[in-house]
């Protein structure tokens, strides 16, 4: 079909001209005041973009051939029921699994038993950290598979308990080991940075992207020594990123992130790209009105999608509250599956390239973002500001904020702080505490707490039933 030029008969439109169209249309209203609006990243967002909006702007673009896999995490406490649920779900449309390993008994061969390794990525989630099951692991994997992802974050662990698994010394001593076993076999990923805890925290985006990439800035210090410079250099890192409910800010945020990642590993003559697995927020979840969840996490995961992360994990409808069952994770499965395969979101990462409105976002976190890295790195760095309890303090500034908004509805989750059903009942449905669990301990700093935005107005209407 020959291109017949739809659009030549009309006049191409400045932004001055929309502008001075949309006043005239306001009738006396402040365009800024009643149009215009400030997220909590202090990003104006306006009410159109064109193509004067992104020209001379640096953009970044994805592979051609980037494609994202559908995950589910496992719980391997008994390393039969995990290989029996592993092979099932994998029969249902799971391409990559996400095996939470609790103690250092685990028995891999058990575990992983009958799976296709050269076709499925695995991801773990070690609750400890030591040497030799990862040397059974790499034993019994050997040359059989193509993406391991250990995902290991001393200073994730730091953030979230206070505490190191043994102390800083002995930690980085374990790790320096690991590395040194798996730089050596090609598609094991050692290290991981989790900056979805900052975002469950309630960290605003600008903040997770400069303290993950600080996070990051941590490792490539401490192994700097061990990377082949030039175009050899290579430094494999997974990044865990929770997706909120700011649809065309998250999916500008992932390929900030992306971005810049491959800005700093620059610095270090490293080639390689990140991978980059998401997975929906806690923070907006809510007890009440559960179902409401569903969407939430639909749309969370499309941003994740388009936002080009490799691996998308779901989060069950009724994660806060009910223990892992076999429907809430069909559930959370399927949602993918139509993603994937019915919404033709198979290969759809590059959709928002070129994207006016995303362009522009992506540009200004990217750069609010390695501003505020360069701030953390020039007072002492990440673990420094950690230390000194910087990083706590503003997150809950920001936490504090967003809070705000909830509290005063600027902020809507519907079913929770609007449009309630008042005959909700929930208090025999908990087979899970859904709060912020206290446990009094002593720590080296303070640690970082996830809380979500529901939990003060959940509990009083529980205490109401």
């Amino acid at each position: 079909m020959s291109n017949i030029g739809l659009f030549d008969e009309f006049p191409p439109i400045s932004a001055k001209q929309w502008k001075q169209k949309i006043q005239f249309d306001l009738k006396g209203a402040d365009y800024n005041d009643t149009l215009v609006w400030e997220s909590l990243e202090g990003i104006k967002t306006k009410p159109f973009y064109n193509s004067e909006d992104i020209d001379g702007l640096k953009t970044f673009n994805l592979p051609e051939n980037h494609s994202w896999s559908i995950a589910q995490t496992i719980y391997t406490g008994d390393a039969n029921k995990a290989n029996t649920k592993a092979l099932e779900i994998l029969k249902k449309g799971v391409e990559s699994l996400i095996f939470t390993v609790p103690n250092t008994d685990i028995d891999f061969a058990t575990l992983l038993n009958g799976i296709d390794l050269k076709t499925t990525p695995l991801h773990f989630n070690f609750q400890f950290l030591a040497v030799q099951p990862i040397k059974k692991l790499m034993a019994y994997i050997g040359t059989k598979t193509t993406q391991v992802h250990l995902s290991l974050d001393l200073i994730g662990n730091l953030a979230r308990s206070g505490n190191w698994f043994h102390d800083m010394r002995k930690d980085h001593a374990i790790l320096k080991e690991i590395h040194t076993i798996t730089s050596k076999i090609e598609g094991v990923n050692a290290i991981g940075v989790d900056i979805s805890l900052y975002q469950n925290a309630g960290a605003n985006m600008v903040q997770q992207l400069a303290y993950g990439l600080a996070h990051a800035n941590e490792y490539l210090n401490h192994f700097s020594k061990s990377i082949p410079s030039g175009v050899e250099g290579h430094f494999p890192i997974t990044f865990k990123a929770a997706v909120g409910g700011n649809y065309f800010f998250e999916i500008a945020k992932l390929r900030a992130l992306r971005w810049l990642w491959n800005s700093l590993a620059a610095e270090y003559g490293i080639g390689n790209d990140c991978h980059i697995m998401a997975v929906p927020s806690k923070r907006n979840k809510t007890l009440y009105d559960y179902n409401v969840n569903l969407l939430r996490t639909t749309s969370e995961s499309m941003s994740a999608i388009l936002g080009g992360a490799d691996t998308v994990c779901n989060l069950p409808y009724d994660a806060i509250y009910h223990k892992d069952n076999e429907f809430g994770e069909r559930i959370a499965r399927n949602q993918l599956l139509l993603l994937k395969e019915e919404s033709y979101l198979k290969e759809a990462s590059q959709i928002s390239e070129g994207a006016y409105y995303i362009e522009s976002l992506t540009q200004q976190l990217a750069e609010k973002a390695l501003a505020l890295f360069k701030q953390i790195e020039k007072s002492g760095g990440f673990l420094d500001a950690m230390k000194k309890g910087t990083i706590q303090q503003k997150i809950k500034e920001s936490a504090a904020k967003e809070q705000q908004w909830f509290d005063e509805a600027q902020l809507v989750l519907v079913g929770t702080n609007k449009f309630q059903n008042k005959q909700d009942r929930m208090k025999e449905n908990l087979e899970l505490y859904p709060f912020v669990k206290t446990q009094p301990r002593k720590t080296l700093i303070e640690p970082i707490i996830e809380k979500r935005l529901a939990e003060t107005l959940e509990q009083k209407r529980l205490d109401d039933e």
